[in-house]
């Protein structure tokens, strides 16, 4: 089964329809890093991540990783590590990346998009996930869900869920 981002607002899941936010900027089919755009096509999803000192680990069939304070997710166009999951190390500066050890809530619970993945091209995008939002405020070009409907998907995807967004 696959998940379909129908619209900015719009997440379906078999039977389920979920509100959600996506890019401030909407959609692309040419993403690049910092457009603010969600990109279109069909994904698969990576692993959980969550934050064990805020949130239980919830019912999933998906792989389940704890976000620890030094883990980060590379969007430095300049680096071999561009969008893989790096280790923050705050004594050597230099790398860019999105730290997942956030101060907010969106990234108590996250599944990196699999989008620009295999074959990585500097630039064109990274850091897509599918996050948290309490107020459906427009992302960077990730997908944002409330806390409960993403618990709800979480307990119905599998490894093998891919993500279609037009």
């Amino acid at each position: 089964m696959t998940i379909i981002v129908k619209n900015k607002d719009t997440l379906i899941f078999d039977d389920f329809e979920f509100k959600c936010c996506v890019g401030k900027n909407g959609f692309s089919n040419k993403k690049i890093e910092g457009d603010k755009k969600t990109p279109r096509g069909i994904f698969y999803l990576e692993n959980l991540y969550f934050r064990k000192d805020r949130k239980t680990k919830p019912p999933t069939k998906l792989k389940v990783i704890e976000i620890k304070k030094n883990m980060g997710w590379c969007d430095d166009i300049s680096n071999k590590k561009y969008n893989k999951l790096i280790k923050i190390n705050k004594k050597i500066p230099g790398i860019k990346s999105e730290n997942l050890f956030r101060s907010d809530h969106k990234y108590n619970y996250l599944v990196p998009i699999k989008y620009n993945w295999k074959k990585t091209k500097l630039g064109r995008g990274s850091a897509i996930f599918i996050h948290l939002t309490k107020n459906y405020k427009s992302t960077a070009g990730c997908i944002g869900l409330k806390e409960k409907d993403l618990l709800i998907l979480l307990k119905l995807i599998k490894k093998n869920t891919k993500i279609k967004i037009l």
